[in-house]
């Protein structure tokens, strides 16, 4: 598979002069949005549901790597934000190896295309849907190898809504569109952003399609990690993110949190202790994973 990286390295891009209109895709492969996930036959076994994040998805790159190693088969993935963009690519076969690659030297965890006139925020997200199109061959959420279910939230009334067909590209940016600072994403006048808003660890959508054992992998910071002159409004942002988080991971059978510095951001520094980070905890924690996945008669 072509891994060629792109041109750019962490946030940094050349400014756009165009877009200032919302953005709304209505062409034919419009994503088909789903209230609750599908439940098809046959029943997938194992599940892999990747939480939302920004550079702490690195760590997501580190846990794919030990689940490969271990010979951990998933049938289905279910992605928020920057876990939609992971699992797209690994649902379209890309190995652990192969995506740490191409998020070293750019690619789809660094490319952006900040500009002074996007819509209520301040990047398009055009480019990151455009080079997820390019590299997955055009494929659409059906016709990638693994079976995948990317969330994201409905914007006027932040509900979660998933998408399981259609144009790839435009489910992840929806899914990734982060309040004020990527453009909603309108599809067929419908406006989306990002899955943080609703489910940024979905496991429900994995339940709600009938997945047999469940592993959610939350890479927010651990509860008590913030740094001392964290603001209170990030402290209660906080708070509510890990009140939405706990309601998911209860559901899962399986949790692997990794222990991340509480400041992340798009520092190459960071991205690496964050997938070391990822690494070691599934390292950790793999023994107790495989014994509970044969209880479960899923391995």
């Amino acid at each position: 598979m072509n891994l060629r990286p792109a041109a750019l390295y962490g946030l940094l891009a050349t400014l756009s002069l165009s877009g200032c209109t919302a953005y709304n895709y209505t062409a034919p492969d419009s994503p088909v949005p789903l209230t609750t996930a599908s439940s098809t036959e046959p029943k997938p076994r194992v599940a892999l549901v990747l939480g939302s994040g920004g550079p702490r998805g690195y760590a997501h790159i580190g846990v794919l790597k030990v689940l490969e190693e271990a010979g951990v088969q998933v049938d289905l993935l279910v992605g928020s934000s920057v876990g939609s963009l992971l699992g797209a690519f690994w649902a379209a076969g890309y190995n652990a190896a192969q995506l740490d690659e191409a998020a070293r030297s750019g690619g789809p965890l660094t490319l952006f295309d900040p500009s002074l006139f996007a819509d209520r925020g301040w990047i398009h997200g055009q480019r990151l849907q455009d080079y997820v199109n390019l590299r997955l061959g055009n494929a659409s959420l059906e016709q990638l190898p693994r079976r995948l279910i990317v969330a994201t939230t409905r914007r006027d009334d932040k509900q979660p809504v998933f998408f399981e067909r259609g144009n790839v590209g435009v489910a992840v940016r929806a899914s990734s569109a982060v309040a004020g600072v990527i453009s909603p994403v309108g599809v067929r006048g419908v406006e989306y952003e990002d899955a943080e808003e609703s489910l940024p660890v979905a496991v429900r959508a994995a339940r709600q399609a009938g997945a047999t054992f469940v592993i959610a992998v939350d890479v927010s910071a651990r509860a008590g990690k913030a740094a001392p002159g964290t603001t209170s409004a990030q402290r209660d942002r906080d708070a509510r993110r890990r009140s939405r988080i706990d309601l998911e991971t209860r559901l899962a059978d399986f949790v692997i949190h990794p222990d991340m510095a509480y400041a992340a951001g798009p520092r190459a520094s960071y991205f690496s202790q964050a997938q070391r980070a990822g690494e070691a905890e599934a390292q950790h924690l793999l023994p107790d994973l495989l014994r509970k996945m044969t209880l479960a008669g899923v391995r």
